[in-house]
């Protein structure tokens, strides 16, 4: 099957064929025709599945399709919030990248970065604008922009907005927006949340699920290290050097925490680098730049900087510290293993996370294989400690009131080779 066959006009064909895609995957073979019908869509993949460029190509069509040519300032037709910055941008580079041959104007606005050249670009008018939902409804205080007229509107990664605390702020939005409208909800499950905050804005919605979201691709090869926690600090910089992996992506569960590994590693000889809410947007920016130009060779992430990153065949992710919530663990590791190529991802779990890899090992379905390194056995003795951000339900809640709390202005790229 060809991106022609799917209905897509010869701009956007010609257009996906120059960035050296030809056969849709799976979510954009079931999305692209049931979008360009116009049915409401609620889909659920995995990242790396093509979801992005799923949304964006029948909705760049649409709007070609319908252009009004009377003159006059454009006006928001299509609205697409994201969680994150970083996703954010992602997906502005997709809707620039397959509508270079259309006459659409698009824009993002994200917050950590100047709130006026946003603004100047909104009042000269864009057609399509992708936003996170601090930023959005700050625009929206200072009348910069309207979205009265606003046609098509997609949710990317709903369930992480819900676990951002973007809820109250989604609600906002939608009561700018008109009731006749086309909307799309993309999320990595279709958990009881995302249930029922699409009962309430689709419309006789389309299903689309492609590879169930308790799954992890089996072009990754798991591992786990059992090792004292004083010790994993050591043993990731043995595992860099003695397999000289020249780009790892380390997840840690705290900023504090990804600053003073990234401190360490450097101090090892390992050129490393961290990005997380506290940095500046040109800061995670130079990062990321950076990290995919091989000037660093590791990138320490947490899990809410590290949403919707974009690093192209990524070969290895380690997680230095296993996270709070197991789903994130499949987040985590689907930033390598992406579009059919190989990748590792390697934990490194000390006494007090056996828990946490119960969790996971009983969410994925899948016994991870466990090996011990020489020369960094566990020691038996210790015991388990508690750690700090646990699972427990008053922790959780506590969890959720501070990414709120953060996520407003810390509104946090992927490259596959599926058209993403």
């Amino acid at each position: 099957m060809s991106f022609k066959s799917l209905g897509l006009m010869t701009e956007l064909v010609r257009a996906v064929s120059e960035n050296g895609y030809s056969v849709p995957t799976p979510i954009q073979k079931q999305a692209i025709p049931l979008i360009l019908e116009g049915r409401d869509l609620m889909g659920a993949a995995q990242t790396g599945t093509g979801k992005t460029a799923g949304f964006t190509l029948p909705l760049l069509q649409r709007l070609a399709s319908t252009r009004k040519t009377e003159p006059g300032r454009r006006t928001v037709r299509a609205l697409v919030i994201t969680p994150t910055r970083e996703l954010a941008a992602q997906v502005a580079e997709s809707v620039e990248t397959y509508g270079k041959y259309l006459p659409l104007k698009s824009t993002v606005v994200f917050g950590g970065v100047s709130i006026n050249p946003q603004k100047q670009k909104l009042i000269r008018g864009v057609d399509i604008l992708i936003a996170t939902p601090g930023r959005l409804l700050d625009h929206v205080g200072q009348r910069s922009v309207d979205l009265s007229r606003v046609e098509l509107l997609i949710l990317d990664e709903a369930d992480r907005m819900l676990d951002m605390g973007f809820i109250h702020d989604i609600r906002k939005i939608l009561a700018l927006v008109p009731r006749q409208k086309q909307t799309l909800l993309f999320s990595a499950t279709f958990a009881d949340g995302i249930k029922k905050l699409a009962k309430g804005l689709l419309k006789a919605p389309a299903l689309v699920e492609v590879a169930h979201c308790k799954t992890t691709a089996e072009a990754i090869q798991q591992l786990v290290h059992p090792v004292d926690k004083k010790r994993k600090r050591e043993l990731l910089s043995h595992l860099i050097g003695s397999n000289n992996w020249k780009q790892v992506l380390v997840f840690n569960r705290t900023k504090h925490g990804a600053n003073r590994l990234a401190e360490q590693l450097n101090t090892d000889g390992i050129t490393a680098v961290a990005i997380h809410g506290n940095k500046s947007q040109g800061a995670r920016t130079k990062a990321l730049a950076d990290f995919k130009a091989g000037k660093v060779r590791v990138l320490v992430a947490t899990d809410i900087a590290a949403r919707g990153l974009d690093i192209n065949q990524l070969p290895h992710v380690v997680n230095y510290e296993l996270p709070n919530v197991a789903e994130d663990y499949i987040h985590r590791i689907g930033r390598t293993g992406r579009a059919g190529h190989e990748g590792e991802a390697i934990s490194l779990v000390c006494v007090d996370e056996m828990k946490m890899l119960k969790d996971i090992v009983n969410l994925i379905k899948y016994d991870i294989p466990q090996k011990i390194i020489d020369g960094y056995q566990p020691d038996p003795t210790i015991k388990a400690e508690p750690i700090q951000q646990g699972r427990a339900i008053k922790q959780g809640n506590s969890r959720r009131r501070h990414h709120k709390k953060n996520a407003r202005y810390q509104d946090n790229y992927r490259t596959t080779r599926v058209a993403a």
